[in-house]
């Protein structure tokens, strides 16, 4: 059986900001809950995630526009 570890993908580290901002917190603690989030900065991290995958989903659609896609089971 192969490596597990050899497998895993780095972890790369990015440079961190502090911010200060006033934000609702029952907003905060309903996206905590929403998003499964231990932390106000990991439900912040984990929405910010989230938008940006949103973008990318429809930046992504919006290129496969008039693109025909077969089942994978039909022959072209």
């Amino acid at each position: 059986m192969a490596n597990n570890a050899a497998r895993k993908r780095p972890i790369i580290r990015e440079g961190r900001v502090s911010r200060t901002y006033r934000l609702p917190l029952s907003k905060l603690k309903a996206a905590q809950r929403a998003l499964g989030a231990a932390t106000a900065t990991e439900a912040i991290e984990k929405a910010l995630d989230l938008a940006v995958f949103q973008r990318q989903l429809v930046d992504g659609t919006r290129a496969m526009l008039g693109v025909e896609i077969a089942p994978p089971d039909v022959e072209p």
